[in-house]
């Protein structure tokens, strides 16, 4: 029989769906083993070979952890609310829901293809009323603790989206969807306490199996500092100027006072300023400013002298001019600075720029000066967004009573049907205009109210969606409290490393007090992460329909096979790594494939002590790499081991089947029907046990032993692993590659490095 890769895929992904062979069960006595993949927002455009790589490693996880006994949860959903599905909706004219509901059915329809264990009955749906029900519960459960509050702060508007964004959404200044250049604009807005848990998400980084990148980019956002705030009085006025400063015995350096263009201060002051109208322009002039080109070294820095504004030195009892400048932001340490021209390089440009005083740290202040602080680059999360397509926020405006919550039983606060549902452009939701669904009673004392129009932004759903898989049709609690601890942690998550400043640390907050309020029953949600390099086109840059180089997955699998894609994409380079497509790598893997096919029939009677020792090493280096997601010298390893095998006159069926069960989780379809073959397994491959090695047959019979004169090989021999250092001599000294390389010369010394060199120091 030929190797018909069509008909075999079709054939067992049939039979797994029916026999259920995926369903996760709940089993107690088990060891049990969950693995997730960052689930996807199901775009229209479906499914590219680069999106599939991280589906395919968690699944050869899967796969092998099955065959180790384990209970394994393994499941797939939708990340479907936020602005790219609005956006889609928008752009194809369709309402989101239903372009939503269309583009899963795609993707589910293309991840099937691809032969994953997903368990589809935990299949889970950010936009499910059900799911987001418990969103909104949790939302409510902050907002009764005091770490949801309303703000009017200018926050990132952006001008494209129309919407706020939170820091965590910006690249270099600019929006991360559509690349338009932030405004700061202010705007009523929900905030979520982020900061209450900054100093656990920090510390707590120390106890995780994660790349130290990853961890290093969150200490990075996180952004740690110890100091000072130091109170500088305004002349003539009841404010004052709060600086933080991590340098206080500079304090004696002290110039001049710079306070950030966007600073509640300024209003405050307006009947003393003196030049109110030259203020006005320059805050309107760097207000669309990135916050990139403000803060950058080498940038020509900018500022307006507050006239009539003095500041009292507290030690010297100096009158400091106040100014505002650009390169001062409002959002991080206290929105203001005390510029020491003599020890800082942006506070010495704008000196030199002003013609403002420089004084000499030569009598440095006391260390004791204000009050000792930690402050966090972290701000609190913005977690409003002025679109549709979105969680509701489950509060109510009372003229009476002021803000108050959705009662529990009313939830989940369904998202109501509309015609229209682009941004309004006014900085409300397009929700505000339906007067049948704003205009409602309070629950505390019946005046009629107004809904919350904004809605949740798209990372409030995916922040927690990995607890929804373990219990998915619970409707009385987010997660069972029994599913919960046997479940958790997540023991391997797999996802793409532009999300470890936005989704981690989200998700890792958001879990952070579920455990305060005993939802959950550890401090963090995932106990191995692992980020994956990018699939680029075969011309080295990005898939994107900008280059005309996205490669389907459905048209590889119908030439070559869903198990050779996923070779390939596991073969391909490091999984850590970015690597380039090539079709033909595609073909190669298939190839190699069709070589495992025929070697059923060199199943014999024997084969020799040094196949079987290749098999044996070959089972511990294949478990060894998955377990550390080397896939792709795993791949390799099964290579060498298959051409071993095709070299024998003939070779065991006992040997022929370890290999097939070493395939398995790479090519699952193809091992599959060889493993069925003539009706010698009732059973899937993958209930059967995942091979175990001998010890004693790792150590090869046969080994490669260089030789070396002068430093530089001269031969390679293959010899018995047991020959004695005179033996190895000697067969070093007799190769007619070696000896004219010792013709007229005096051998001066011979070093034997055991089982691998042989160096002769001639002269």
């Amino acid at each position: 029989m030929t190797y018909n890769h069509k008909d075999i895929e079709e054939k067992w992904q049939e039979t797994w769906k029916k026999n259920n062979l995926y369903h996760t069960r709940e089993n107690a006595d088990a060891e049990k083993f969950y693995v997730l993949d960052m689930f996807p927002y199901p775009s229209g455009q479906g499914l590219h070979v680069g999106h599939p790589k991280g589906y395919i490693a968690t699944d050869i996880i899967a796969r092998k952890k099955m065959m180790e006994g384990k209970n394994v949860l393994h499941p797939m959903g939708w990340d479907a609310f936020g602005l790219p599905a609005e956006n889609y909706a928008i752009a194809n004219k369709i309402h989101p829901e239903i372009a939503v509901a269309q583009n899963i059915i795609r993707f589910k329809a293309q991840l099937e293809k691809i032969g994953c264990t997903y368990d589809w009955e935990r299949e889970i749906n950010t936009t499910d009323p059900s799911y987001y029900k418990w969103t909104q519960w949790a939302f409510l459960k902050m907002f009764e603790r005091g770490l949801a509050y309303e703000s009017f702060e200018p926050i990132n508007w952006c001008p494209s989206c129309q919407t706020g964004l939170a820091n965590e959404d910006l690249e270099d200044g600019r929006c991360e969807r559509c690349g338009s250049t932030i405004e700061k604009k202010p705007l009523r807005q929900w905030v979520l306490r982020i900061t209450d848990y900054a100093e656990r998400l920090l510390s707590d980084l120390d106890d995780l199996e994660w790349p130290e990148a990853i961890k290093e980019s969150q200490r990075h956002w996180i952004g740690k500092s110890e100091g000072a705030e130091v109170d500088f009085v305004i002349i003539g006025s009841k404010e004052k100027i709060t600086v933080f400063t991590t340098r206080p015995e500079t304090i004696m350096g002290v110039t001049y006072i710079v306070v950030a263009p966007e600073s509640p201060l300024l209003e405050s002051l307006q009947e003393s300023l003196e030049n109110k109208e030259e203020v006005r322009r320059y805050i309107e002039a760097v207000k669309n400013k990135s916050e990139i080109e403000r803060t950058a070294l080498g940038k020509e820095k900018s500022g307006v002298p507050l006239r009539g504004i003095f500041a009292l030195h507290p030690i010297t009892k100096e009158k400091l001019p106040v100014w505002i400048a650009d390169y001062v932001l409002v959002d991080y340490g206290t929105g203001a600075v005390m510029a020491v021209p003599a020890g800082d390089e942006r506070d010495a440009d704008f000196a030199a720029i002003y013609n403002l005083p420089v004084r000499p740290m030569d009598d440095p202040g006391t260390t004791e000066i204000g009050r000792r602080v930690t402050k966090y680059k972290l701000r609190d999360w913005v977690f409003s967004r002025q679109r549709y397509w979105g969680e509701p926020i489950p509060l109510i405006h009372c003229p009476q009573c002021g803000v108050v919550p959705v009662p529990e039983k009313e939830l989940p606060l369904r998202l109501p049907a509309v015609e229209s549902y682009a941004p309004s452009g006014t900085g409300e939701s397009p929700l505000a205009i339906i007067e049948d669904w704003v205009n409602v009673e309070c629950p505390r004392c019946g005046t009629l109210g107004k809904r919350e129009t904004n809605t949740m932004p798209q990372w409030a759903g995916s922040s927690w969606y990995y607890l929804r898989y373990i219990d998915s049709m619970n409707n009385s609690e987010l997660v069972g409290k029994d599913k919960e601890v046997y479940w958790s942690p997540v023991d391997l998550y797999i996802g793409g490393a532009e999300h470890a400043t936005r989704h981690l640390i989200y998700a890792r907050f958001w879990h952070k007090f579920l455990y305060d309020i005993g939802t959950v029953s550890r401090k963090e949600p995932f106990a191995r992460y692992s980020s994956l390099g990018l699939i680029m086109g075969e011309d080295g840059r990005k898939m994107s329909k900008r280059w005309g180089n996205i490669v389907n997955p459905d048209e590889m699998i119908a030439s070559y096979g869903a198990d050779a894609l996923r070779l390939y994409e596991m073969f391909i380079g490091p999984f850590t790594q970015a690597a380039s497509f090539k079709e033909s790598g595609v073909a190669g893997a298939e190839g190699f494939l069709r070589r495992v096919w025929l070697l059923q029939e060199k199943i014999g009677a024997q084969e020799s002590k040094e196949c079987h020792s290749i098999l044996h090493r070959t089972i511990k280096k294949v478990g060894d790499d998955i377990d550390s997601l080397r896939f792709n010298t795993a791949v390799s390893s099964l290579m060498i081991l298959a051409n071993a095998f095709a070299a024998e006159d003939s070779i065991y069926e006992e040997s022929f089947e370890i290999l097939l069960r070493l395939l398995a989780p790479f090519a699952p379809h193809i091992t599959e029907e060889l493993w069925h073959r003539d009706g010698r397994h009732t059973d899937s491959i993958f209930n059967a046990a995942w091979p175990i090695y001998r010890e004693d047959l790792l150590q090869s019979e046969m080994i490669t032993i260089a030789v070396q004169i002068n430093g530089k090989l001269r031969d390679s021999l293959e010899m018995n692993a047991s020959a004695s250092e005179e033996e190895v001599k000697k067969l070093a000294l007799e190769s007619e590659r070696v000896k004219p390389w010792l013709e007229h010369k005096e051998i001066k010394k011979i070093i034997i490095v055991p089982g691998k060199l042989v160096s002769i120091v001639v002269q």
